[in-house]
């Protein structure tokens, strides 16, 4: 019968690590391993962290670190205007208007189509009040056109003027507003009289309170 001396030898050996195989075939895997995997990309640093020589090669290329973008400045342009709401007449379709103030001076002007006898008076100075505006809702743009056959060339004057009209101090046959009188070539050397003086009476003075 075996000691206890022996007994406890052959557990030992039984129990004791036996010696691995060698460990070059894993490290020789290992190392195939690691130069056929792909490289972990580098995060694209931004332009101002990349060197000198590499940021202009980039920029050249157009990368996708810095894309510029052309911005174009827009500029927008209009009609000049000679004096307030007058238009430039075109070369060759001037328009002549002459106005004969209370004194008995007169004053010609080269204006544009569609320019009305009220801007062309206030743009150059003349004694033309124009207490509404031009809205048609008073008297004290009145002229009077000294030419018959030119007045009757004219657009006929609607309601609302000819209630304004009614109010106008010194009304003749051939009396309008200057507001409503726009230049057209068929007025082309029209001549208005300013009265010796004007009422400012407005519609708003008859509305109902």
């Amino acid at each position: 019968m075996p000691s206890s001396t022996s007994a406890m030898r052959t557990l030992l050996h039984a129990s004791a690590p036996r010696a691995l195989p060698s460990s070059r075939p894993v490290q020789r895997s290992w190392q195939r391993f690691v130069q056929t995997a792909p490289k972990p990309s580098t995060p694209a640093l931004p332009a101002y962290q990349l060197p000198r020589t590499c940021r202009a090669q980039a920029l050249a290329r157009n990368t996708s670190i810095f894309h510029p973008v052309a911005s174009k400045r827009e500029f927008s342009t209009s009609s000049a205007r000679q004096h307030g709401h007058l238009h430039t007449p075109k070369p060759g379709e001037e328009r002549k208007v002459t106005f004969i103030d209370k004194d008995g001076d007169e004053h010609t002007f080269e204006v544009a189509d569609g320019d009305n006898l009220l801007d062309i008076a206030q743009a150059n100075d003349l004694e033309m009040e124009g207490a509404c505006g031009g809205s048609c809702a008073c008297s004290t743009c009145h002229v009077i056109v000294e030419d018959s056959d030119l007045y009757d060339r004219m657009e006929e004057p609607d309601d609302d003027e000819n209630d304004m009209l009614d109010l106008a101090f010194g009304l003749t046959e051939t009396s309008r507003l200057g507001c409503q009188v726009k230049m057209t070539k068929e007025l082309d050397g029209l001549v208005v009289k300013l009265p010796s003086m004007t009422r400012n009476l407005q519609a708003s003075d008859f509305a109902d309170k």
